[in-house]
């Protein structure tokens, strides 16, 4: 940190609310935002969900006329955004209900941002002044029910969607896009598998950690940043190996929120190399992210060691040391029974392709460490083979 006074801007998350029983309360929530004829964006697999077949009646109870649409993929493409918009323009949408995980968030958001804005959804990608295109005005409003806790998308002002002419992921953005109201229920996680609960979680995890290491002066988001590793400690087992733990499923979605809350502030290395694997194999997200921590750690470790203690003190680690939190990821990790390495999903003849790719991503500029071609290399062969020395 430098001796001089610090700056920084900040815009932090809109209506919230959390609790058990929670989405009874949407219908009402669309009446107070003047939705009226909402388009339910939604991922195809929650369609049969024992919980999802109420809604509908219950929005129709109260005079409005919802659609649903679902035609999303677990990493989601332009093309299943101009899919939504052809389907919200057909209904006369005039707001957008985002039910589901990352996924549903995401598309649901760029649907909401194009419905009445001008140009395709890769006009919008987060460079320059590119969100300056659109009329926050004209943004539909949404409202927000995740169903997993990891992206923290719920309550995020970006969107990452998959380009297929170059198979990368671009981060789309506008200061706007937030969704208007947030209602999390933790009952609609309870049926989430052990797989998809460690990979979601970890996402979290690392959206947390690296807006912690993140050099900006930002005291808020440290604060939410640490908060939320503490409730990810404490309960991720928790809700992977029982997984209808309502106590701990609650402090995820918590959890995820603040991770995308947090990480204004920025993230790093860990997403610049998850962006672009996820793009080229179809690997989710938070499986990437968990692969990627320890070494990413390890390559910043100069930049982020001085962080490290007041970190081990919030999980009550035995040691304070950069040691002890490097340990205490890979046990996490382990016990979750997520993969080590990339061996199996990325190919050596892949790494030429996604060199450049990461160091395009926008996620590493506010990584602690700076990073050139070589060291963008150098990390994604040790995640192949399983080198975590220096």
């Amino acid at each position: 940190m430098s001796d001089l006074p610090p700056v920084g801007d900040f815009n932090y998350p809109a209506s919230y609310r959390i609790g058990a029983g929670r989405v009874r309360e949407l219908a009402s929530a669309c009446l107070e935002l003047g939705i009226e004829r909402p388009l339910v964006v939604t991922d195809p697999g929650i369609l049969g969900l024992d919980w999802f077949g109420p809604i509908l009646p219950r929005l129709e109870a109260e005079g409005l006329a919802p659609r649903v649409f679902s035609e999303i993929e677990t990493n989601p493409a332009s093309s299943h955004v101009e899919a939504g918009l052809a389907s919200a323009a057909e209904h006369g949408a005039d707001g957008c209900l985002l039910i589901g995980g990352g996924s549903a968030m995401d598309v649901g958001k760029c649907i909401a941002l194009l419905a009445r804005n001008p140009g395709r959804i890769l006009d919008y990608e987060d460079v320059g002044d590119n969100w300056k295109r659109a009329d926050g005005d004209r943004i539909l409003p949404s409202i927000a029910v995740p169903t997993t806790a990891g992206t923290g998308s719920e309550v995020g002002r970006a969107a990452v969607i998959l380009d297929p002419s170059e198979h990368s992921k671009k981060i789309i953005f506008h200061p706007r896009m937030q969704p208007d109201l947030v209602i999390a229920d933790p009952d609609l996680t309870l049926g989430l598998p052990p797989g998809l609960t460690a990979a979601t979680g970890m996402d979290a995890l690392a959206h947390c950690f690296e807006a912690w290491c993140a050099p900006a002066y930002h005291p808020m988001a440290d604060g939410i940043a640490l908060e939320g590793m503490r409730l990810i400690s404490e309960n991720l087992v928790r809700a992977f190996e029982d997984g209808h733990d309502r106590t701990a499923r609650t402090h995820l979605l918590m959890a995820a929120s603040m991770g995308a809350t947090a990480f204004q502030k920025g993230l790093g290395l860990i997403h610049a190399l998850s962006h672009p694997v996820g793009g080229l194999t179809g690997l989710h997200h938070g499986t990437a992210n968990a692969i990627f921590q320890p070494y990413v750690m390890v390559h910043n470790r100069p930049a982020i060691e001085d962080r490290m203690p007041r970190l081990a003190r919030m999980l009550d680690l035995p040691g304070d040391r950069f040691e002890d939190v490097l340990d205490w990821t890979l046990r996490l990790r382990s016990r979750l029974e997520l993969p080590h390495t990339l061996e199996g999903i990325v190919d050596e003849s892949m790494i030429p392709e996604l060199v450049p790719m990461a160091a395009a991503d926008p996620s590493l500029s506010t990584n602690p460490k700076p990073c050139d071609p070589d060291d963008l290399e150098r990390v994604l062969r040790k995640s192949l083979a399983g080198h975590l020395e220096p």
